[in-house]
């Protein structure tokens, strides 16, 4: 099975006295991120994210369907990812790999089961139609952090989505085109964004101590690959933590672990206030205004 290639001993040993110092390759300080930026297509639910050089693209889709049995008033909410060699070589065509697992399951704990969009709100009518919601997350690109990106895709994809306006007259479900009203937002109760946060081991083997209290952020793959452990947390602008999970590594102090959470947290408010300019940015492009928006705003207060 492919994998990346490992950096050399004397490439391990520069990249880890330079984070002794605060230094990182490509100039930034520890906590700094590297460039983010977010862009939409012409259809509502297409993000993409581009951070440093991983770049993530998430496309939202949603279809009329029926409930499941054990869930008649609740929408069906699903998240898919797609890798390909274009991103990693360590990925190939038709085998899943244990970090496509493992970003399927983080990005379904930290938006669908932490109720960021509230299933019932997907329900039509009851027991027969539902809106099934279907995320794709396309990786695109992957040079470290990918997680992060791909929930700031995700989240941007989901804020920027539009659900088709529909009526129900007792049985009867219908569902109106863009011509005739104006698409429905998703009704998001709150915005999760991941962050990972990398640790460094004593020598001791045991975060906590010495060289272990650098905490980096926004990690490229080659820090990642130096790195002694990883602590994943997942948070709301409000503060609320969604998930903290620690991926492998060194044991990490417990005091540790609360510094990897309050930074995370910190920096979760400054990612979403981000997204919100660029969902607001994408907002005013698509502004049509004129005859035609007045004739659709009328149409909705009628």
């Amino acid at each position: 099975m492919p994998r990346e290639a490992e950096p050399s001993i004397n490439e391990r040993t520069f990249i880890l006295q330079a984070l002794q110092e605060n230094t990182r390759l490509d100039g930034r300080s520890v906590d700094a991120y590297r460039s983010l930026e977010i862009s939409f297509g012409e259809d509502y639910g297409a993000a993409d994210v581009q951070l440093g050089k991983t770049r993530v693209l998430v496309r939202a889709s949603a279809s009329i369907t029926a409930p499941l049995p054990d869930r008649k008033f609740d929408g069906i909410f699903t998240i898919s990812t797609e890798v390909s060699p274009l991103a990693s070589p360590a990925f190939e065509v038709g085998r899943s790999t244990l970090l496509e697992s493992h970003l399927s399951h983080v990005l379904d704990l930290t938006l669908r089961r932490s109720s960021a969009l509230p299933t019932e709100s997907l329900c039509l009518l009851a027991s027969r139609s539902v809106w099934s919601l279907l995320l794709t997350v396309h990786i695109l690109a992957h040079d470290g952090s990918l997680l992060p990106c791909a929930s700031i895709a995700a989240l941007a994809a989901l804020a920027h989505f539009r659900l088709p306006a529909t009526s129900v007259r007792g049985e009867e479900v219908t569902v109106y085109g863009l011509a005739e009203r104006e698409p429905v937002p998703l009704p998001l109760l709150h915005w999760p964004i991941c962050v990972s946060v990398s640790t460094f081991a004593d020598s001791n083997g045991v975060g906590g101590s010495g060289t272990a209290d650098q905490l980096l952020l926004d990690a490229t793959l080659r820090e990642e690959q130096v790195c002694a452990g990883e602590v994943l947390v997942a948070a709301n602008g409000e503060g609320e933590v969604c998930l903290v999970q620690k991926v492998g590594g060194v044991p990490t102090d417990a005091l540790l672990l609360l510094r990897c959470v309050e930074v995370a947290v910190s920096k979760v408010k400054e990612l979403t206030q981000v997204v919100k300019a660029a969902l607001d940015l994408d907002a005013k492009k698509r502004d049509r205004g004129g005859i035609l928006g007045v004739e659709l705003r009328s149409a909705n207060e009628r």
